[in-house]
């Protein structure tokens, strides 16, 4: 068996910081950059944030819609870039957020979780909308492979509220019950890693997380960060930088979870651009790092 995500994320966690790079090739950063709004200018941004990010942190994370918006070749130019940041032994966290039932969502995992996919990556963002039940495939394709998933709970977009602070109801009952969907989310995820760790991974760091994003009040969506988990799950956290939560609130957002979280910086590192990405990281890296300690 392939060593697990988790134990790999744990492992870059410690030697390299919780810091994340995003890989956001939008419009205006192309330009900023002096490149092409083009799939060759995204390519080229995505290759030399690799070069920056790799001898400084242990995760990037390409956002897949600002390359999917090129077509194919903006397909061509991501695995270039997954490639090239796989082989600098860069965690690849693909921020594709698929989604769905069946065939479909097991068609999604075979492309972005299976060794030797053009699109492989060592992990993927993913949406449990129609329960976490209907991603039990890519679920098992990561554990099988040495994958990760991060899965959709508590994000940190205001219009998101309405639906993942909703109360959810149990399965044999009509009535509404106390727990938020996102805490569901989390509460089957954690079931999940809980049976794998039991009969496949004793002592091995749990490989499927969540997403929560560091701008929230988690406590409204029912999650303690004081009492979550004695083994906690990877996290992946949007919110800091450019949307506005402090690093130094890093230990309190998180608690308990803030081994395995994965602290995400896009907008405010990449708008250092070329000559400045760097020493953006270098600086973003070492503020992490005395906020969490």
């Amino acid at each position: 068996m392939a060593e697990t995500f988790g134990a790999r994320l744990r492992e870059k966690i410690r030697t390299r910081g919780h810091l994340c790079v995003g890989i956001d090739p939008h419009a205006y950063l192309l330009e900023a950059w002096g490149l092409t709004d083009d799939a060759a200018g995204a390519r080229e941004f995505g290759l030399r944030v690799v070069d920056a990010a790799a001898d400084q942190v242990g995760m990037v994370k390409p956002q897949v819609a600002f390359f999917e918006r090129f077509g194919s070749a903006g397909y061509r130019a991501l695995e270039d870039v997954l490639a090239a940041g796989r082989g600098a032994g860069l965690l690849m966290i693909a921020d594709v957020k698929r989604g769905d039932v069946g065939s479909s969502v097991e068609a999604y995992g075979q492309a972005w979780l299976t060794p030797g996919s053009p699109v492989e990556a060592d992990a993927m963002t993913i949406s449990a909308f129609q329960g976490v039940g209907s991603i039990a495939d890519p679920m098992d394709r990561a554990s099988k492979f040495g994958k990760g998933l991060f899965v959709l709970a508590a994000t940190s977009n205001p219009e998101a509220a309405v639906i993942q602070l909703a109360r959810a109801t149990e399965s044999a009952s009509t009535e509404v019950g106390t727990r938020s969907v996102a805490r569901v989310i989390i509460d089957d995820v954690t079931q999940y890693n809980a049976r794998r760790a039991a009969q496949h991974e004793p002592g091995a760091p749990a490989s499927i997380g969540v997403v929560l994003g560091a701008t929230l009040d988690l406590a409204e969506y029912g999650i303690d960060t004081a009492t979550e988990s004695a083994n906690p799950m990877p996290v992946l956290a949007p919110g800091f930088g450019h949307q506005g939560a402090q690093y130094s609130q890093a230990a309190q957002i998180y608690g308990t979870l803030l081994p395995m979280t994965v602290i995400s910086d896009s907008r405010s590192l990449l708008s250092a651009g070329p000559d400045g990405i760097v020493d953006a990281i270098a600086r973003r890296t070492d503020e992490v790092g005395l906020a969490i300690g």
